[in-house]
This record gives C-alpha cells, structure tokens and sequence, in this order.
C-alpha cells in the first residue's frame, strides 16, 4: 500500500505545490516505494503562513472558549484512533520502526497525550487568574486579572525519528492555546503530518488553523524568518537548533527546541545488573539508538565494570536486526544512508580515540537494502573522547567507569548536553539525590518511564534545548501573559 498525497494542506483545502515537483518516500529497511509526497516551496511556505495569519487575526479559533476548542480536538481525537491501525503501519515503512515501538512510542503515546490535552489540561488550564486586590496611595482599591493568551502563529518544524509523536507534541498544544499553525515535517518523513490534514478534515478544524506544507532547509528558513510567524517550535540536532534560534532573532519571536542528548546512565556498585542490562540495551537499539533521550553513555562504578560489560554483550547477542516489518525483529534501520555514514564514521572515530568494541562496530550480514548498522557497544572510553561526548543518533552505547557518587555526577554533568539521565542505586533515596544534582531536564530511576506520560515536561538544560513539551507546561509555551488592572473603588 503506498500513501500518496499530491498536494500540501493549506487553508483548510489540499492544494498544488507551486513547484509542482513530487517526490518519492522510500522504506529505510528496503528502499521499496512508501508514497509520495509535494516538495513545498518558499511561496507555499509564504501561502500557508498568510493563511495561519488570517485565521488567527480575523478567524473564530483564538477566539472560542476552551471548552469550544477542546470539542473540536476530541473529534480529531476521534478520528486518530479510528486511523491507529494505518498510522502504525505507516509508521514502520516510513520511520522504520519496529512494530511494537509504533505500537506503543510512535502512535499509542501521542495518540494518549492529544486526547488528554483535549479532555483534561485544557478544560482545566487556568486561562483568566484574579489579581489580589491592593490598596495604594492615590489609587484607592486597585485589582484585575492576568490573562493566558495565544501566541499567534506558530512555525511547527519537527524530526524524522518519531514523526507523529513529534508532529501532535507540537500540534497539540497549539491547538489548545488556540494559535494557529504551520506545520514543516522532516523531508524523510512527511507523510504522517500529511495525514494530520484529512484529520483536520474530518474534524472541522476552521480553515487556516492547521496548515501542513513540506519542504527542505528554504522552506525552514522562510517559517523561522517570517515577520507573520510568533513563535516556533522545532525538535532537531542541537546545530540545526542553532540556526534557528539565530535565524528567529531579527524578529525576537519566542523558540522553543528540543535538541539533542548524550544522557548518562548511573550504575551504583548495588544495583541489580540483570535489570541495569536490559536499560543500557534497550536504549542502545530503540529505534537504532535514532532517539535523543536515550541513556547511551552509562557511567559504572569500578567494582561492576567488568561485570556489567558481561551482561550487555551477552544481552547484544539476542537482538535480532532486520526489516521491522517482521514482528521477530527487534531492531531495523537508520533512516538514510547519510545517517549511517554518520553513524559510522563516529565508530571509526571511537576506535582511533582508543575506546575498544566489545560488541558490533559493522554492517549486520546479509542486509544488504536498507540502512543498518549493528548495535555497537565501546569500552575502555574515557568520559572526554568524542564517542563520549557527541551525539550519535544510531545504535551505539559506551561504558564509562566512575569510582563514587561524586566521581559519577561530575561525569554526568561534563556534557554540554543535558536532556535526560538514570540512575540505578539498591537505595531509592540515593538515587533520588544523586538525580537531584545532575543538570538535566529529566532523570529516570530504576528503570522508572514516567517521562512519557501526558503530565510530565518534557525538555533539556544547556545546549538540549530552551523551553518544554508535553502536557500542562507544553501548553504554556503557547501562550503570552496579559495583566488587566482597574480601579475597584473612589480615590483617584
């Protein structure tokens, strides 16, 4: 089955691409046709962002009342899980998933955190917040209210490795808001935003409030340099996140980015290995390590070192790599060939640092289409080569050694990343305060996964990013404070 869209989705209508060009999406696993997709121009960036802007100023979207707003969401909502069977399948040729993670991460997540934004934070999220009244001098009784208020139009331009969960964690919330938006697709993966459209479609949403255009770096530029664009949003490499917080400076519009990560995974000398195994692999070969939140740099005290390698490289035997469309495979692609030359040029890099491969390091035999590379596992790394510090975006771990708790935060912390981090220690409470002082955005404990649910912030510190995802505090990232003040009584 191939998806084929020929036009981009602007102004509540499917329209033809100035360009005119179509281009084939191709299976990361096989090379096999996916579907097709229009490549936007910077005049059908312009198109969709005029649109966006009308419907903000002039249409009922920012206007409704949250309860209004989240009606029209719960039918889309609606229509999403009508859909959940496509949208996993569609997950698998086009992002190369694995089945169960396009069950659960791909489209059962995002599907959860859209109707919960609907249901629950938005009826809920206090829009209109009374001011204590204050006495002054002169000013008698003064008292008003702070107001949420929508941001305006918003550039939504998200990654390729989990696309509808990047594309709703964006689309979500500023809906909610009431913004209206334009949303730009990674150029490997647009046909799960596409399909946001007849989405849109089948809901209602008023014409101009979703806007879904392709494109590559141009059609980028012209959302986050637009004077007619409030905000943006993207998800991306931490350099690619630089450019467009340059590129939104001439016009200080707000940016929020959710950047990169090398997280560091703590390993007490109590902790239970078996289990500790089963993490350091997990996020070795979830999505072939193509995830920004995994834990792929794991500090180990000195005593289990050897022991932990032990576990991890027998653990690496299981896993079987191949085409994710076979349910018995547990890891499939990269999603192009130029991220697994990445990929593997960074392996090249660890073995002339000094690091050594206790497992991998090559192309899985025998898979010869697609775009694999065997998970790889480095020891014998100090915390300051290369492989310890950049993001490799492909199923590649390292084992760094530390001697105690001090030895191991001040590892964790030399990064000039700080998206996520775990620590697994026998004692909760410790673990709980070594978690406290490392400069991440979010810290798992024990193997704890409460970082997907809809209530938790999702973002980083230092070059992972500025702002947060997810629930409550997504939400606000779409919206600017008003204060309304008024005399209440006589006296000037």
């Amino acid at each position: 089955m191939t998806h084929d869209f020929s036009r981009l989705f602007i102004d509540g209508a499917w329209v033809e691409s100035d360009g005119g060009e179509v281009l084939d999406v191709l299976n990361p696993a096989n090379g096999e046709l996916v579907g097709r997709a229009p490549q936007a121009t910077v005049s059908d960036v312009r198109r969709a962002v005029a649109a966006a802007r009308r419907a903000f100023d002039e249409g009922p979207w920012p206007r409704m009342s949250p309860r209004e707003r989240a009606q029209v969401m719960l039918r889309m909502a609606d229509a999403l899980d009508k859909r959940r069977a496509e949208l996993v399948d569609l997950s698998i040729v086009e992002a190369g998933s694995t089945r169960a993670l396009a069950e659960y991460l791909q489209v059962g997540v995002p599907l959860q955190h859209f109707r919960d934004m609907a249901e629950r934070i938005l009826p809920s999220f206090e829009f209109e917040k009374p001011v204590l009244p204050t006495v002054g001098p002169g000013i008698g009784i003064g008292q008003g209210v702070v107001l949420r208020e929508p941001a305006g139009v918003a550039a939504l331009i998200s990654a390729y490795n989990f696309p509808l969960f990047l594309n709703i964690m964006k689309v979500a919330p500023a809906l909610a808001a009431g913004c209206t938006a334009v949303l730009k697709p990674a150029p490997a993966t647009p046909l799960e935003a596409l399909v946001l459209g007849t989405i849109a479609e089948e809901a209602g949403l008023p014409p101009g409030v979703l806007n879904i255009v392709t494109g590559d770096i141009d059609a980028g530029r012209e959302l986050t340099t637009s004077r007619d664009v409030d905000l943006v949003s993207f998800t991306g490499s931490d350099t690619v996140g630089r450019a467009v917080y340059e590129q939104a400076a001439p016009t200080l519009k707000k940016v929020v980015l959710e950047l990169g990560g090398k997280s560091a995974n703590i390993i007490c000398e109590d902790a239970d290995l078996g289990k500790v195994a089963e993490s350091v692999i997990a996020n070795m070969v979830t999505h072939a390590g193509q995830g920004c939140s995994l834990f792929t740099r794991t500090l180990v005290h000195r005593s289990r070192y050897d022991e932990l390698v032990a576990y991890v490289t027998a653990g690496l035997g299981t896993i079987t790599v191949g085409d994710p469309a076979d349910p018995s495979v547990m890891m499939g692609p990269l999603i192009s060939a130029a991220q697994r030359d990445k990929v593997e040029k960074l392996i090249a890099r660890g073995v002339e640092e000094g690091a050594r491969i206790a497992f991998g390091g090559g192309r899985p035999a025998g898979l010869d289409k697609g775009y694999f590379v065997e998970p790889t596992l480095f020891v014998d790394v100090d915390n300051s080569m290369d492989i310890a510090q950049k993001e490799f975006f492909g199923p590649v771990g390292v084992l760094v050694p530390f001697d105690d708790d001090d030895h191991a935060v001040r590892l964790a912390n030399e990064s000039d990343f700080g998206l996520g981090g775990s620590v697994f220690a026998a004692d909760p409470v410790r673990a709980y305060e070594i978690a406290k002082r490392i400069r991440t955005g979010f810290v798992s404990l024990n193997g704890g996964g409460g970082g997907v649910t809809p209530h938790v912030p999702f973002g980083g510190y230092k070059q992972s990013g500025l702002g947060r995802e997810w629930g409550a505090a997504g939400l606000d990232e779409y919206l600017e404070t008003k204060a309304v003040t008024w005399s209440a009584a006589s006296g000037g």
